[in-house]
């Protein structure tokens, strides 16, 4: 059961560094001016996006099940609230997508601006999620 927890870890690590990077990739591309940096920022995007955040995506997901299968949490307040922050999460990286399919069809409608405060979102997420899982706070 221990490893399974410690990939679910690494998984979930590897998914937040997507998005925490991808949004931040958005960030520039809506800034570049040049041919070349907006095909260089859609490669990137996709890389990143389909190689490492939609797998990383799944496998937090598969390896959470898991290990929640293996544990008396599913009646707990603060693992429901989890949860629902999880599927918040999930929304978000599809959003992504559909921001990078907007990148790659040349059809971005919003400025650096809105990438840079979209790109904190997660970040809220993250401190949320792990306080509820390490302090199983009682509601």
């Amino acid at each position: 059961m221990l490893w399974v927890k410690s990939f679910h870890i690494i998984a979930v690590v590897c998914w937040f560094a997507v998005l925490f990077y991808l949004p931040r990739l958005f960030v520039y591309h809506s800034m570049s001016e040049d041919e070349t940096s907006k095909e260089r920022f859609k490669i990137m995007e996709r890389k990143l996006l389909r190689g490492i955040g939609t797998p990383s995506m799944i496998a937090t997901i598969i390896l959470g099940f898991w290990v929640a299968s293996y544990a008396a949490y599913h009646t707990q307040t603060w693992f429901q609230i989890k949860m629902l922050l999880v599927a918040v999460l999930v929304v978000y990286h599809f959003w992504c997508a559909k921001i990078w399919k907007d990148f790659c069809a040349d059809k971005n409608t919003h400025s650096h601006v809105f990438y840079r405060w979209f790109n904190e979102f997660p970040v809220l997420l993250l401190v949320a999620i792990v306080c509820l899982v390490v302090v199983k706070p009682s509601f």
